[in-house]
């Protein structure tokens, strides 16, 4: 959820953890992110399991999550780290599929909003974060 102080224009940086096993997409979330000003990196993890040690260690604000890991799907990943802090963390499921194939799984895992790779860019990020921040009904 925003805080009362992370308006637009806010000085006060959105904390990111990227999760994915591939180094080219990774590469290309950082490369997304740097276009938002208020948005930091601030780790990054290959795996689910590695995902939940970064989460609790870093506390990030937002994690952009892949669905397909090695050890541990991110849907599971974000479950178990929604479940150890259900109010401070957001989470964006991305994953190679189209947004039929997984949404419906994202949402119910948790995440915010779940954004298919072929359409990740700025515009796409930053209304996953706006939309976390409004009621959710259900």
């Amino acid at each position: 959820m925003l805080r009362d102080d992370e308006t637009e224009g806010s000085t006060t940086s959105v904390r990111i953890l990227i999760v994915d096993d591939q180094e080219p997409f990774r590469a290309a979330a950082r490369d997304v992110i740097a276009m938002i000003d208020s948005f930091e990196i601030v780790g990054e993890a290959e795996t689910g399991t590695g995902s939940i040690e970064a989460a609790a260690a870093l506390r990030p604000d937002l994690i952009l999550m892949d669905i397909n890991l090695p050890d541990m799907d991110g849907l599971e990943a974000t479950r178990r780290i929604l479940d150890g802090n259900p109010n401070g963390i957001v989470v964006v499921a991305l994953s190679t599929y189209e947004r039929e194939r997984y949404e419906e799984r994202a949402a119910q895992s948790g995440a915010v909003a779940y954004i298919p790779k072929s359409e990740f860019d700025p515009d796409q990020l930053l209304a996953a974060w706006k939309g976390a921040s409004e009621p959710r009904h259900g």
